[in-house]
């Protein structure tokens, strides 16, 4: 099942997306949560889910703007040097431990969506993901179980400011510049993906194939990933996890390939389709709101 956020005549909602359309559940079981964390974490409302999407009327895709499948996550957590030629082309050693950075919420943006090129820097990076959220609040998953958590996976591109990135040890702030979290197009539910470790990902700017790798080479996959994580924190529902790029990147390109504004990123994914975001100059404009 392919489950979608998405807006239509001025709404935001979500739906299954079946071929060339989608299913709006608000619609098709009114009765269903109205938001993708509240659907995801309730195991009956997804059969239902499943259940009227078979036979739902659906709009047709072209009639609706696709947004990020998990607009408000909770967590949003990034783990870096986890594939062998991403490592060697940064130069690092080789990692003993896992890698983890937080990308703050605010980075999330949706499949097609522009993404900023900084007012402060011209060090604008991309770097294609294959990510998945959780679907279960967790801890101390062992590895054997940690399939059971995951409520789908989806496409990602950890957008990357490598100056600010590298100034500091914690690449925090590099990393979580608004709009730099294009995810999408929506979260495909584990039957369909079959084993996550066997997924052709590529990355194309302008056309042109900067990445190509499979998902076979994460060092730490995805089941080793939770097992870790869960031993330090809790994992809650929503929570998006962004599992590593590989080589391939702009900045170890000799010279360096930045991206600049106009350029066209494509992160594709096998079975779990693309996203493509343009990048745009950001609008430096002062924002304070009254509470």
């Amino acid at each position: 099942m392919k489950l979608a956020t998405f807006s239509e005549g001025g709404s935001v909602r979500i739906g299954v997306v079946r071929d060339d359309g989608i299913v709006d559940l608000s619609k098709a079981a009114p009765e269903l949560p109205r938001d993708m964390k509240s659907l995801i974490g309730n195991e009956a409302a997804l059969a239902r889910a499943r259940e009227v999407a078979k036979g739902g009327a659906a709009l047709p895709l072209s009639a609706v703007k696709l947004l990020a499948p998990i607009p408000n996550p909770g967590k949003v957590l990034a783990i870096g040097l986890n594939y062998r030629d991403h490592v060697e082309e940064s130069g690092q050693p080789m990692p003993e431990h896992q890698v983890w950075f937080n990308k703050q919420h605010n980075c999330i943006t949706g499949p097609y969506a522009d993404i900023a090129l900084p007012s402060v820097s011209a060090f604008l990076d991309y770097e294609a993901e294959m990510c998945f959220v959780i679907g279960k609040r967790c801890k101390h998953v062992p590895k054997e179980r940690a399939h059971e958590v995951i409520a789908g996976y989806f496409v990602g591109d950890d957008v990357s400011v490598r100056d600010w990135q590298l100034r500091t040890n914690t690449w925090q702030i590099g990393k979580s510049f608004d709009t730099h979290g294009p995810i999408g197009p929506w979260i495909v539910t584990p039957d369909e993906v079959g084993d996550p470790h066997a997924l052709d990902i590529k990355c194309w700017v302008n056309g042109e194939l900067r990445q190509n790798s499979n998902t076979k080479h994460l060092i730490f996959d995805c089941f080793d990933q939770i097992a870790h994580l869960t031993q330090a924190f809790t994992l809650d529902i929503g929570d998006v996890i962004f599992t590593g790029t590989s080589g391939g990147i702009g900045a170890a390109m000799k010279p360096m390939q930045l991206l600049k504004e106009g350029d066209v990123v494509r992160v594709e994914v096998e079975k779990l389709g693309y996203i493509e975001n343009r990048v745009v100059p950001e609008k430096a404009e002062t924002i304070i709101e009254a509470a």
